[in-house]
């Protein structure tokens, strides 16, 4: 039996060094990297399944072509040079006829490898295609408060965590998305340290933790005015940090924190006053504290806003300064690594940009210049962008020609004019750098790709030389490309051993730099104030809705992406797609737990089993996990969000959904 080391290259921060044990040709086993001390010798529930990933029966396994209605999923099988052909042939016509930015292709997260994912992208961008604008349906919005707070670069170190005196886990259920964070804070628990969870769900996270917080959603900001009010009140605000490493905290504490006093913070988070009290207790008797920081709070109309002041928090008390103290939103940023070489070989400087968020909107609109084809790979937006009712209409017009490379026959790919058959990632060899962590990696493929499958990189360059793109990247090798992503840039690790398998760490023991305008923490934020943005943290609230119940989706923990789904172990771990009431507003409605209810709005409906719970606070409607249509009747919970901005990043707004629950018949 032969053990291959690997990477998970599953959308996830924890980016796992993994054995592989293959016997024969054939996965028998995935188990965690004892060597790697993050992964530290386990892997979650989903990734010990991946094997099932691998030979699932539902796998695709060769090229298809349309023979039904868009959407019917009716296809017959084709030789891939038959498919090859077909797309060449209509691109270079749509080409000929429109120019190139009458095509918008794509790779996304789905695969993290920097080479199957960057290179794809690269592709376009060497044929001056229109480019999408990724990570706002995820991560954008958190990505540019963050930037505007401290700077393009990462955070705390998560295994600083173990040298912490207090931890917080702000709007992040652990145990969903970060599980080998866990197990680095349960060591700091065993020394005393103690841990705050901060969730509007009362999560695995939120019930294993020393102290709860079920905050409303979109109050994180309000509650962090509130802590620093009390910091700044009780003397516990660290003085000579603000005054070396921070820049605007006296207009802060002038003009915003007076109206943040317990009081009024309680009103508008709804936690009591001595909860409030006591966590900023807590927080400012603590040197080291850790915060690990969720994107969720920031899919949010006014998430920007939210994160941005979760994040300055550190900053009263000094956290910042201190190993093993600050927050953690991401890594990736800390990675100075030469990605043109690969995802911007060449290709014109200016291209028409499409949002993702608004991709359905872009196939809809009517003008002199539509997108005539369009390429997706490792992405299910029919499923997981918001509006889907919207993708699904665009994705619908016939005169789209629409290719799908993905190892399952998704929502999305139903819609294709031509289907490919990806390789799973462990079908593929790649270059890994997390994103919840400071490593790196190079992954080695584990066995051949099942069937007719081929790697995002195979079918790149396949394409790229059809199409006439001359550019070296595009005939290297994985460990060549690899080699480009280094070549000139600022980080200190050697390729070569990379290439060996050794996961590689670039994190230091030192306090938290900040890469803002000013190089300090800014409270007061000169770019957002040129952005004609508040410069100052606040919280605003929302404008009153039409619905009386608001949406919190969450991942699954047995399918926190739609990328699990091919997995039946994992589905039935999950159970059947559902939504979570509070009993108060279940027995207003006349509703019981385990019937089938419907969620309804203005921009559509879907029909789920219903769980009546107090893990949510009254007012509020959990769906968790991102279901395809076969497992939850009538689409899929994102059809009812709207495809509107954040306040910063032009982000996805998913948590600023409202809509009511009913009675459905039934469900299926």
């Amino acid at each position: 039996m032969a053990t291959i080391r690997t990477v998970c290259a599953h959308d996830c921060p924890d980016m796992c060094s993994l054995l592989a044990h293959v016997e024969d040709g054939r996965i028998v086993r995935i188990q965690g990297d004892p060597d790697h001390p993050f992964t530290a010798g386990f892997a979650c529930g989903k990734v010990n399944r991946d094997m099932d990933l691998v030979y699932s029966p539902e796998r695709l396994t060769t090229p298809l072509r349309r023979i039904g209605p868009k959407g019917s999923g009716s296809f017959e099988p084709i030789t891939w040079e038959q498919a090859l052909n077909e797309i060449v042939a209509r691109w270079s016509g749509i080409i000929a006829e429109s120019g190139p930015e009458a095509i918008l292709g794509y790779a996304y997260s789905a695969h993290q490898g920097q080479i199957n994912r960057g290179l794809t992208n690269g592709l376009f961008h060497a044929l001056g295609t229109s480019r999408l604008l990724g990570g706002t349906v995820c991560d954008s919005c958190a990505d540019a408060a963050w930037e505007a707070t401290v700077g393009p670069i990462g955070g705390a170190d998560p295994e600083s965590v173990v040298e912490s005196d207090l931890v917080i886990s702000w709007g992040s259920d652990l145990h969903a998305t970060n599980v080998h964070l866990w197990a680095k804070i349960e060591q700091a628990r065993k020394r005393g340290v103690k841990l705050v969870a901060i969730d509007p769900r009362r999560t695995r996270t939120a019930r294993a933790a020393d102290f709860y917080l079920p905050i409303r959603i979109g109050t994180d900001s309000a509650l962090a005015l509130g802590v620093m009010h009390i910091l700044v009140r009780d003397g516990l605000a660290d003085r000579a940090y603000l005054a070396a490493h921070t820049l605007g905290f006296d207009q802060v504490e002038r003009d915003v924190l007076p109206r943040f006093t317990p009081e009024r913070t309680a009103e508008i988070t709804g936690l009591p006053v001595a909860d409030i009290e006591r966590f900023a207790a807590m927080y400012g008797a603590a040197r080291k504290s850790f915060m690990r920081i969720g994107f969720g709070m920031s899919r949010y109309v006014h998430g920007g806003q939210n994160l941005r002041t979760v994040a300055l928090l550190p900053g009263v008390t000094g956290a910042y300064g201190r190993y093993g103290g600050g927050a953690i939103v991401a890594t990736a940023a800390s990675f100075d690594l030469n990605y043109n070489a690969v995802r911007k070989p060449s290709g014109p400087a200016v291209a028409r940009t499409v949002n993702h968020l608004k991709l359905g909107e872009a196939l809809l609109a009517a003008g002199d210049a539509p997108i005539r084809a369009l390429f997706i790979a490792a992405n299910n937006p029919a499923v997981t962008n918001p509006d889907t009712g919207k993708i699904r209409a665009g994705l619908a017009r016939e005169d789209l020609f629409t290719v799908v490379h993905d190892p399952f026959m998704t929502a999305t790919a139903r819609y294709a004019d031509i289907v490919l058959p990806a390789a799973t990632y462990l079908e593929t060899e790649d270059f890994y750098r997390s994103y919840g962590t400071y490593y790196m990696q190079y992954g080695q493929r584990v066995v051949a790709p099942l069937g007719e499958a081929w790697s995002n990189l195979r079918l790149t360059q396949t394409l790229a030389a059809r199409m006439g793109v001359a550019d070296p990247v595009f005939s290297m090798t994985p460990p060549e490309i690899m080699k480009e992503l280094f070549r000139g840039a600022d980080v200190k690790a050697d390729p070569k051993t990379l290439l060996n398998g050794v996961a590689v760490s670039i994190a230091g023991r030192s306090g938290q730099q900040f890469r803002t305008p000013s190089g300090k923490l800014e409270f007061y934020s000169q770019a957002l104030a040129d952005q004609g943005l508040p410069p100052m943290p606040d919280w605003v609230a929302e404008p009153v809705a039409a619905y009386p119940l608001r949406l919190l989706t969450t991942p699954g923990y047995f399918q926190s992406h739609t990328a699990f789904s091919g997995v039946a172990f994992l589905r039935e771990r999950e159970g059947v797609p559902y939504a979570v009431l509070h009993p108060e507003d279940a027995a207003s409605r006349g509703l019981t737990d385990g019937q089938a209810v419907r969620l309804h709005n203005g921009l559509g409906q879907v029909s789920l089993r219903l769980r009546v719970r107090d893990e949510v606070q009254p007012g509020v409607v959990l769906v968790p996990g991102q279901r395809p249509d076969e497992e939850a009747a009538g689409g899929t919970v994102n059809m009812l969000c709207a495809d509107g901005y954040t306040d910063m990043g032009a982000g996805a707004t998913y948590q600023s959904t409202w809509l009511e629950v009913s009675a459905a018949r039934s469900i299926g």
